[in-house]
């Protein structure tokens, strides 16, 4: 999947996963979870800025998603590296914590299947 469906006609989304203990256990304040969000989805654009369906993704814009703690991000990276699906795992320095992962843009299809069970972000 890490040369995705270039070309493909389907809607493309990006995923954020960003983890929901931050808030709920962590008492991280909203703004810093939503920060971190934000370098992890910049990052992964920066990394895979050359890549078609980026390219055609940032004509357009669309979806986030939570995680619900540390173990179930590191778990969904793990997941999307067997799978050869391009991402960012974001960890936040000095601290060392994983806080979020961003896709790069691609065709919904292709990777729903991989984010079904993970929840908005409300």
């Amino acid at each position: 999947m890490a040369a995705s469906g270039a070309g493909s006609p389907g809607r493309l989304v990006q995923y954020i996963v960003v983890r929901s203990d931050l808030v709920h256990k962590l008492s991280w304040p909203l703004g810093a979870v939503i920060t971190q969000a934000c370098h992890a989805a910049t990052a992964a654009v920066h990394v895979h800025y050359g890549d078609p369906d980026t390219q055609r993704y940032l004509a357009e814009l669309d979806s986030m998603h939570k995680a619900p703690d540390e173990a179930a991000l590191s778990g969904l990276s793990e997941t999307l590296k067997q799978a050869g699906v391009s991402h960012k795992l974001w960890i936040e320095q000095p601290e060392n914590i994983p806080t979020c992962l961003a896709l790069k843009p691609y065709p919904k299809e292709d990777v729903q299947p991989l984010l079904r069970k993970f929840k908005l972000f409300k």
